[in-house]
């Protein structure tokens, strides 16, 4: 059988693609990463009317499903665009109603208090009062600092998983940390006696359809980082072909020539040749990576290629596996 995506589908793959090309260039997000200015992105993608392509209307979303969200994914992850805001909230909103939805398509952003280095749901529960305040800390929360409302996972009666809203006001605090990959937010929340309301969503439901929706969006996120990478070293090798022929030929013509010193002055030219291009592909690496966005180790690591040389990190940095998650 063969599966390809619709004539919709295509259009706005490249639709999206085109705004992506023109709203986030390479230099422009570097800007925001380098300044940690993660709202300026999903500012624009709210306003420009991309935050909800993929999530139904009955949920405040624009219509679509999961092909549309993995497609988004994987162009935001191609641009290395900060887009944390977005993934926690399509992973959230299927757990509230439309009023919710819609607000959190609109800049109220949303998200599922559980740690984005777990599945959705395996993290610690809070605890819920008999006022429905609640209790407990979540760490590594994605976009915990950024949401302004929260699905929050609390014990029920006996025991079960029960869903609750809560908003990011009093009783809440988030603490960032800081990540190796930059384009990515979590944040230690810490829940001190937060009013919440209930949510009519079957708790273990949603918890197994977040599971399994973040489970495509992480795939379709490394897909998009490693398909823009390969372009970069394509491109890349490509320039270094065009740039050693000239310098090989010219050298050869001076051995052929009058005055020529020998084989050994020859292959230490030869040796310096292959001395600097190893030197410009170490620099290049580094970029290739960094434009990527994929999962670095220790900076940037496209499938275990590591940086030569180390960055020095914030205190308390740590590298989330499953951040988008």
């Amino acid at each position: 059988m063969r599966w390809q995506l619709s004539e919709e589908q295509e259009a706005y793959r490249q639709s999206f693609g085109a705004w992506l090309a023109d709203v986030a260039p390479r230099e422009v997000v570097r800007r925001w990463l380098d300044g940690g200015d993660r709202a300026e992105f999903a500012g624009r993608l709210v306003r420009d009317g991309w935050a909800g392509v993929g999530v139904p209307e009955t949920l405040g979303g624009q219509g679509g499903g999961l092909v549309e969200l993995a497609l988004t994914a994987e162009l935001l992850a191609g641009a290395s665009a900060p887009s944390a805001t977005w993934l926690a909230t399509v992973l959230a909103v299927p757990a509230v109603g439309s009023g919710t939805g819609a607000a959190a398509f609109e800049g109220e952003h949303a998200a599922l208090l559980s740690p984005a280095d777990s599945i959705p749901g395996a993290g610690p529960r809070l605890t819920i009062d008999g006022e429905g305040r609640l209790h407990g800390t979540v760490p590594l929360v994605l976009a915990g600092d950024l949401t302004a409302r929260f699905v929050a996972v609390a014990d029920g009666p006996g025991g079960a998983p029960c869903l609750r809203l809560v908003s990011a006001g009093a009783g809440v605090r988030a603490q960032t940390r800081w990540l190796l990959d930059r384009s990515r937010s979590v944040a230690d929340v810490v829940i001190e006696g937060a009013p919440s309301g209930p949510l009519d969503a079957d708790a273990r439901e949603f918890l197994a359809g977040c599971a399994a929706r973040a489970a495509v969006l992480v795939a379709a996120d490394s897909l998009g980082a490693m398909a823009r990478m390969l372009d970069l070293a394509v491109g890349y090798s490509r320039g270094v072909g065009r740039r050693r022929r000239p310098a090989v030929g010219a050298a050869r013509g001076r051995r052929e020539g009058a005055g020529h010193r020998g084989g050994r002055a020859g292959g230490r030219q030869r040796a310096e040749l292959a001395r600097r291009d190893r030197l410009h592909l170490g620099a290049r690496s580094a970029a290739v990576l960094q434009a990527g966005q994929a999962r670095r180790v220790p900076v940037r690591r496209p499938g275990g290629v590591e940086r030569a040389h180390r960055r020095r990190t914030q205190p308390g940095a740590r590298l989330v596996f499953g951040q988008s998650i």
